[in-house]
């Protein structure tokens, strides 16, 4: 497996806490989507590695950053459903797969 893509959802959850990381400090919010870019790859790669939250979800955690990458292994691909801060209310992405 070597593809991955994003839900809406968590492509805008992405979006937004990098806005949020630039208005922080000037380049620490393209950082992430770095880090965040360099983890799904490492997941298609090796999708089983991350941690099973659910029978069709897994988790691996951003280096860096207080965030984790939530994603299912669908049939040729990786499914990102969540880019979820660490303290955000959990399981709300639950609803989206």
């Amino acid at each position: 497996m070597s593809r991955f893509r994003f839900l809406p959802e968590a492509s805008e959850e992405l979006r937004a806490a990098a806005e949020y990381y630039d208005a922080q400090s000037v380049g620490l919010g393209r950082e992430l989507v770095i880090q965040v870019r360099r983890l799904c790859r490492m997941i298609a790669e090796s999708p089983k590695v991350g941690r099973s939250v659910r029978p069709e979800l897994r988790r691996r955690l951003v280096r860096r950053f207080p965030y984790s990458v939530l994603y299912s292994i669908e049939n040729d691909e990786v499914l990102i459903v969540a880019v979820a801060h660490h303290r955000r209310a959990p399981g709300y992405w639950r609803n989206r797969i």
